[in-house]
């Protein structure tokens, strides 16, 4: 496992490599544009001569000489209280709010501290400024929802790659600037290295990117100061109830994504995600649509929904033809404006990755010239397992090994695990293989929402043949707790399958990789093995202590110890931490 960096390496590796400094007046100009009126202590008479700052941190370790610190309240301390020794170190100056300006008392006279009423709100404009990125690219693609952002992400830069285009990308597994590869932990950076992040970008000389926009980074304002020219939205199912209380404020914290100072353009799935329509035929979806004040276009997933049948009426793009291919799938998206029909293929399986691959064309599609519609459509219209959506995403649907498949999956939530599940059965079916089982192994993350976990357990027992429960990343609460929590909605689930005349094997095993051998012990060369929870993750926290663990390739060689191929088509990436 590489060593972790540090605060400040971190930070560095999101810089470009030369910034002019920001006349302190133009920073004042751009807050108060931003409805973040300042007023100014610290320099009597004015503003101070000379160049102000060529770079803005949060993180009083990561500030460089030159950097305007931001002094933000903590959950224990203020960090206005370490802007003493901050300025000491080199800072440029100060922006905080009125409670840190009195906490600042140690500052040398004259440096400038910037106070604005909320300096969260302020943190994303200035340092938008500061890095010049007002109106200036790369041109940015946001997709946000429970599950399907990171493939739609990657089918995004896809598609604009065989378009001809230099991309980015930022998400949960990886951060890339052109061909240079940024080092982080979180899915979406803080607001000021993200904003550094676009100047990198443009020196990497990106045209377009294609960003993951979790909840979190909507709701603690981290994407402060952007502009996406089309975002995304995939679909709404129960996660992370832990920081959003309920359904309606994890949908808030998603639409706030659809506003018009944040898009320039939203298209919006109104029918993905389980959930059928209520008594008044809405959905998440098309409150979605219904919510945002920029430009909606709307798409309707159609036979590759989770409830199949027909498309949506009246939506502008439409899933329309839906055939089954190995195992992918190829489909033809209609436009209703224009009549027009565009046919592609995705070689991932399940018909979620139809739906990833629909939102990612459509996105694509919406935001060029129609005059540029033939041309994409031809580099959409491949064979399965060509074209820009054959890529393998790392850690999603990952197939691994043969005979049993052996499949890595990053579900770890109660539509993701139905989803990945559902993918699976109706791929050996597809194939003739009606003897087959399914062998799936997960857990549940500690310290999150705990009311999913029995969920996942019942929808565990639903789907699948042999249940084995194991660790995910426990963090500091009892793993066998979790695990417990977990087995009895795997329980009620086999009872019930039970009373329908379906035998469900439960199992619970630990550590993970215990279980995995487990799993692969008890499989025959028909059966399916599917690893859910981590993804591309390479380690483990267990007890607030990152263990080494990546599921690929325990899998990989805990097969190859009984005897079967592994594949060739699997990825080794790092571990992301944030939310969806």
């Amino acid at each position: 496992m590489s060593t972790p960096l540090s605060p400040a390496e971190q930070d560095a590796a999101f810089r470009p490599d030369h910034t002019e400094p920001l006349d302190w007046n133009d920073l004042v100009e751009a807050l108060n544009r931003a409805g973040q009126p300042v007023e100014l202590t610290g320099a009597p008479g004015g503003w101070p001569a000379g160049d102000g700052p060529v770079g803005i941190a949060m993180d009083s370790r990561a500030v460089r000489p030159g950097d305007l610190y931001v002094g933000v309240p903590g959950a224990n301390r203020h960090g206005a209280e370490f802007a003493g020794a901050v300025v000491a170190a080199g800072a440029a100056g100060l922006l905080t709010d009125p409670r840190g300006a009195e906490l600042a008392t140690d500052l040398p006279m004259g440096t400038p501290v910037l106070v604005v009423r909320q300096v969260r709100d302020a943190v994303g404009p200035a340092a938008a400024a500061i890095h010049r990125n007002a109106g200036v690219g790369p041109r940015m693609y946001g997709v946000t929802g429970t599950n399907g952002k990171t493939t739609t992400s990657y089918f995004i830069t896809s598609l604009l790659q065989a378009w001809g285009e230099t991309t980015g990308l930022i998400g949960t597994i990886e951060i890339r600037a052109g061909d240079r590869t940024v080092p982080s932990t979180l899915t979406t950076p803080e607001s000021t290295q993200l904003h550094a992040l676009m100047a990198l970008m443009r020196q990497e000389q990106v045209d377009a990117a294609a960003m993951e926009v979790s909840s979190h980074a909507i709701s603690y304002r981290r994407i402060a100061g952007m502009h996406f020219a089309v975002s995304g939205f995939t679909n709404l199912t129960q996660d992370h109830l832990d920081l959003h209380g309920s359904m309606e404020e994890y949908f808030a914290a998603k639409a706030g994504l659809f506003s018009a100072r944040r898009s320039g353009r939203a298209v919006i799935t109104v029918d993905g995600g389980p959930d059928a329509p209520d008594a008044d035929g809405a959905t998440w979806g098309t409150r979605m649509a219904a919510a945002a004040d920029c430009p909606v276009v709307t798409l309707s997933l159609g036979p590759a929904a989770d409830h199949g049948g027909d498309p949506v009426s009246g939506t502008d793009w439409a899933v329309t033809e839906l055939e089954p291919v190995g195992l992918g799938h190829r489909f033809a998206l209609h436009h209703a404006p224009s009549g027009r029909l565009v046919h592609a293929s995705t070689g991932l399986p399940g018909r979620f990755n139809v739906a990833n691959a629909a939102l990612a064309a459509v996105m694509v599609l919406e935001s060029l010239p129609s005059s540029d519609w033939d041309a994409l459509s031809a580099l959409l219209d491949a064979p399965v397992g060509q074209g820009p959506f054959a890529t393998a995403v790392p850690g999603r649907m990952e197939v691994v090994a043969h005979a049993p498949d052996a499949i890595v999956d990053f579900a770890h939530n109660p539509d993701g695990m139905e989803r990945a599940l559902e993918s699976v059965r109706d791929a050996r079916l597809a194939a003739g293989n009606v003897e087959g089982r399914t062998i799936l192994v997960f857990g549940a993350t500690g310290e999150r929402d705990r009311a999913k976990r029995p969920v996942m357990g019942r929808i565990a027992a639903e789907w699948a043949d042999v249940v084995i429960v194991t660790d995910d990343d426990a963090h500091r609460e009892e793993p066998s707790g979790i695990r417990a929590e977990v087995l009895a909605g795997v329980r009620q689930g086999a009872e019930k399958a039970a009373a329908a005349g379906r035998t469900v094997q439960v199992h619970e095993s630990a550590p993970r990789q215990d279980a995995i051998e487990l799993a692969v012990s008890l499989a025959t060369s028909r059966d399916t093995i599917v690893l859910a929870g981590r993804g591309h993750e390479t380690v483990q926290d267990m007890g607030g202590v990152d263990v080494p663990l990546d599921d690929r390739v325990e899998l990989r060689a805990a097969v190859a110890r009984h005897g079967a191929a592994p594949s060739s088509d699997s990825h080794e990436h790092g571990r992301k931490v944030d939310g969806s």
